[in-house]
C-alpha cells in the first residue's frame, strides 16, 4: 500500500513542515459530548443526526446521500430509505434564487434552507457552507450556526470568495495557510458548541493549483481534526486511488456530478472498492425536477395537462406531502362540535 508521505513529491514535503505547528489538534477518537449550547428538541435532533452520522461513517461499505435542495425533496430521498442527505450550494442556489453557485447565496438563506430540511426529516444531514461565508471568525459562526439548525455535518471548502462551482471555470484557492486555518476555526467552534458535528474539508487545489497541493491540503485538514475529506473534480479513477491513499484512516467523499462532471461516474460498488466512505449525488433531484417542469408546462401551454403518467395522483401527492397523518393526528383532538359538523 502507498503511504500518504510517498504520494507527496519530495520538493513539497519540505512545504509540509513550514505549517505552523499550533494549527494541528488532532481530534481523540469516538469522544461523547454532554453540553449542548442548542436548546430543546431541536438539539437532541441534532444530537441523534451527529451519531448516527458518525456510526455510518464507521459501518461497512460506501454510503449514498442524493442531495435536496427542500424539505419536500429531502423527505422523499428519506422514503427512499437512503441513510444520509446533503444539502449542496448548487442545487439551494438554483432553487431559492434561481443564480448559479457562485457565492451568490447568503449564509442566512443556506441556514433558513438547511433548518427546513432538519426539521422535515430523521436522517442526518450534511450542510454545504461553501468557504464559510468569510474568515476564520465567520467560519466558527457558520459552524455553530449550522449545529443550531440541526445538520449532523457541515462542509468547508479552500476556494477564495467568492467561489465557484467545482466543475466550471475559474476556481481559485486560498493559500495553504489560510485553508488550514479555517478547518481550525470550524473545530475550535465545535469544542466551543459542545457539538461532535461531523466536518467535511474539500478543497478545490486539485483544478486550481494540482493534484499533489490538494493532496498535501487534505493531509493537513486530516490531522487538524476534519473527519471526511474531499478532493472535488478529479479527473481519472488512477487519481481517486491515490487520494484514498492519502489519510487511509479518515473517510473520503467522492462527488458523482451527472450528466459530464470532471469526475469518472463510478458504482458504489467500485467506489467502496477504491476506498470511499461517502458519495453524493449533485444535479439528479435537480435534473429531473427541472426537466419534468419544462415539460408540464409545454403540455399546459398547448392547452392540455401533464399526461398521468407523468406525475403522482392527487391522493399520492397529498399522502406524499402528509395529508393524511396530520388527518390521524387531527382526530386525537376530535370535539363534540367537531363531530356535529
Amino acid at each position: 500500500m502507498i503511504s500518504s508521505v510517498e504520494l507527496i513529491p519530495a520538493e513539497s514535503r519540505e512545504l509540509v513542515l513550514f505549517i505552523p505547528q499550533s494549527v494541528f489538534c488532532r481530534r481523540s477518537p469516538a469522544k461523547t459530548h454532554t453540553s449542548l449550547h442548542t436548546t430543546g428538541s431541536s438539539s437532541r435532533k441534532m444530537e441523534k443526526g451527529v451519531k448516527a452520522l458518525r456510526r455510518l461513517l464507521q459501518s461497512p461499505g460506501v454510503h449514498q446521500g442524493p442531495i435536496a435542495f427542500n424539505a419536500l425533496s429531502a423527505k422523499l430521498v428519506e422514503s427512499t430509505g437512503f441513510p444520509f442527505i446533503f444539502t449542496g450550494g448548487f442545487a439551494l442556489s438554483a432553487t431559492r434564487l434561481a443564480l448559479p453557485d457562485a457565492g451568490l447565496i447568503s449564509y442566512g438563506e443556506m441556514v433558513d434552507q438547511g433548518r427546513l430540511v432538519t426539521q422535515a426529516i430523521s436522517v442526518p444531514v450534511i450542510g454545504d457552507a461553501d468557504t464559510g461565508f468569510g474568515n476564520s471568525v465567520n467560519v466558527k459562526r457558520t459552524v455553530k450556526g449550522f449545529i443550531d439548525a440541526g445538520f449532523a455535518g457541515i462542509m468547508l471548502e479552500d476556494q477564495i470568495s467568492p467561489k465557484a462551482c467545482g466543475h466550471t471555470q475559474g476556481r481559485k484557492v486560498v493559500s495553504r495557510e489560510e485553508a488550514l486555518m479555517r478547518i481550525k476555526a470550524a473545530v475550535d467552534a465545535r469544542r466551543e458548541s459542545g457539538s461532535d458535528i461531523v466536518i467535511v474539508a474539500r478543497s478545490d487545489a486539485r483544478q486550481a493549483v494540482s493534484l499533489d497541493e490538494a493532496f498535501i491540503r487534505t493531509k493537513a485538514f486530516a490531522e487538524i481534526g476534519a473527519d471526511v475529506l474531499f478532493i472535488d473534480a478529479l479527473a481519472s479513477i488512477e487519481e481517486m486511488k491515490a487520494f484514498c491513499q492519502v489519510s487511509p484512516h479518515v473517510p473520503k467523499l467522492a462527488n458523482m456530478l451527472e450528466g459530464g462532471g470532471k469526475t469518472p461516474i463510478l458504482s458504489p460498488r467500485e467506489l467502496d472498492e477504491i476506498g470511499y466512505k461517502l458519495v453524493i449525488y449533485p444535479l439528479s433531484l435537480l435534473g429531473v425536477s427541472i426537466k419534468a417542469m419544462q415539460d408540464a408546462l409545454a403540455a399546459i401551454k398547448e392547452g392540455g395537462v401533464p399526461p398521468p403518467e407523468s406525475m403522482p395522483s392527487f391522493e399520492e401527492i397529498k399522502d406524499i406531502v402528509g395529508f393524511n397523518a396530520y388527518y390521524e393526528e387531527e382526530k386525537r383532538y376530535a370535539t363534540t362540535s367537531d363531530q356535529q359538523l
